[in-house]
């Protein structure tokens, strides 16, 4: 019989199937359920993250400048919002969290051992279960810029939130007690536990500025932060004088009648109404 010619009419015959594309094809129906099982653990997982991030309840506060708020929040705590200050709070299932975007707030905190309490200000995270404690986030004033936190009760966890901690790197981090402070720098680098100042803590929420040890300067930017302010001081040495007592933010004039009495200054009238604080003996 002819046979066909050469390339027509029969297929090459296939290549040898390799030993371990043999095992993998076995393999394949066993291990897919336990695939399929891992994939579904994996987007179950996920999904009960995302339940659990999903905001029950959400709100903002604000205060302008030279007033102050008081809130009382869905679980029962307080908030006490300083000068210009802006806080956003979100409630979930397992926690609770404030951001504090600026300004300076104090909180009274209802314990809820299932729901710890975060608060977000700057590069630092701050978590207490139940205490009374006070944030600062706030450009200028008696802190400069950074972060400034006060505990008045309790023990919160201050953890600076710039990154995960890596094997080589682990998060900065401190715990305060009552009576303990703690500042940081605009990066989140924390200083050490210190006492907190003398004085009434937030003091603001009753309408007064506690200084102490605080320079002329600074004083004069704290009362800034409420409202505009008559006073200028232009000598470096002047601006360094150290000031103590507790004022009340709306009274600048006592504040300006006050110094001379217990600085070595005199105030000197200019013609736009404001008064210089300089050094007595100077002209």
């Amino acid at each position: 019989a002819p046979q066909p010619a050469r390339g027509e009419g029969c297929a090459p015959p296939a290549p040898p199937e390799s030993a371990g594309r043999r095992a993998w094809l076995l393999g394949l129906p066993r291990f897919a359920p336990a695939a399929l099982a891992v994939t579904g653990l994996a987007g179950g997982w996920l999904g009960w993250a995302a339940w659990q991030r999903w905001p029950l309840h959400e709100q903002r506060f604000s205060t302008a400048r030279g007033s102050t708020r008081e809130v009382v929040l869905p679980d029962g705590s307080t908030l006490w919002l300083d000068t210009a200050t802006q806080a956003e709070i979100a409630y979930y299932r397992g926690g609770r969290e404030v951001r504090l975007s600026g300004g300076q707030a104090m909180f009274d905190v209802r314990a809820d051992a299932g729901r710890p309490f975060h608060v977000l200000a700057g590069a630092l995270r701050i978590t207490v279960v139940g205490t009374r404690f006070s944030v600062r986030h706030a450009a200028g004033g008696m802190f400069g810029q950074g972060v400034y936190v006060s505990v008045e009760e309790g023990r919160v966890a201050v953890v600076r939130s710039g990154g995960p901690a890596t094997l080589f790197q682990v998060a900065e981090a401190i715990e305060l007690g009552a009576g303990q402070s703690v500042a940081a720098d605009a990066q989140g680098h924390l200083g050490a536990a210190v006492r907190a100042p003398d004085g009434e803590p937030a003091a603001w929420r009753h309408g007064r500025i506690d200084f102490a040890d605080a320079t002329l300067g600074q004083a004069l930017a704290e009362f800034e932060r409420y409202g505009p302010v008559s006073l200028v001081v232009r000598d470096p040495a002047v601006a360094a004088l150290r000031v103590h007592g507790s004022f009340a933010w709306r009274e600048q004039d006592a504040f300006a009648r006050a110094l001379p009495r217990v600085l070595p200054v005199r105030l000197r009238r200019l013609a736009d109404g404001r008064a210089e604080i300089v050094g007595k003996g100077r002209e």
